[in-house]
């Protein structure tokens, strides 16, 4: 049985796209695997803080010698990397903000980039930590941005590509409804989306 693990960055909840389209991946996996389990992690309501001086602090804490103060700092972080350890699949909406992602997507990977907990440096350079996950990136976006003249503008897609293959989450497919400010294109972005996703 699939466990899949729904990351929201959207705060524009049952109008979001990046949101709809996750869903319609969500069906897909459940087509493909029956019984497969949702949890859905929610960063608009969560509201995962930015990384200030006592995250940081705990995070090269040693955990015999963490403080009250230490343990309460890095709770946003522990639980999200659990969230993702229990996971077999993970689905990111990515509503596409100023060619890139949301603030709150930014600090989730901020609490989930741990050096020695989910990537780790030895004699053969970095190495992810994270491995057996299939990633899907469901990317909602008022511009098309996949090829053409815009395509240069796209700093979602490559940076969590990166970021998250650094962690070891190298198997990711990209899903998109784009286009949805322009006209005419708008009416269908989201059913083309929804009609591209593929689940392997």
């Amino acid at each position: 049985m699939k466990k899949i693990l729904h990351i929201i960055s959207s705060p524009r909840g049952a109008a979001s796209m990046s949101i709809k389209l996750g869903n319609a991946i969500i069906e897909k996996i459940k087509e493909a695997y029956p019984g497969a389990t949702v949890t859905e992690s929610n960063l608009a309501k969560k509201q995962f803080p930015h990384l200030e001086e006592s995250h940081l602090a705990a995070f090269f804490t040693s955990e015999e010698n963490r403080s009250p103060e230490n343990l309460e700092a890095i709770r946003h972080s522990d639980e999200a990397i659990q969230e993702i350890l229990d996971a077999d699949i993970i689905i990111i909406g990515v509503p596409f903000y100023n060619f890139g992602i949301t603030s709150t997507l930014k600090a989730w990977i901020d609490h989930i980039a741990r050096a020695g907990v989910t990537f780790k440096y030895d004699e053969n350079g970095p190495q992810g930590l994270i491995r057996g996950k299939k990633v899907y990136l469901a990317i909602a976006s008022g511009g098309i941005y996949s090829d053409g003249p815009m395509q240069e503008y796209d700093f979602a897609m490559p940076y969590l590509k990166s970021v998250l293959g650094f962690m070891g989450m190298k198997d990711i497919s990209v899903f998109r409804a784009e286009g949805a400010s322009i006209p005419v294109v708008q009416e269908k972005a989201l059913e083309k989306g929804i009609e591209s996703i593929l689940i392997d």
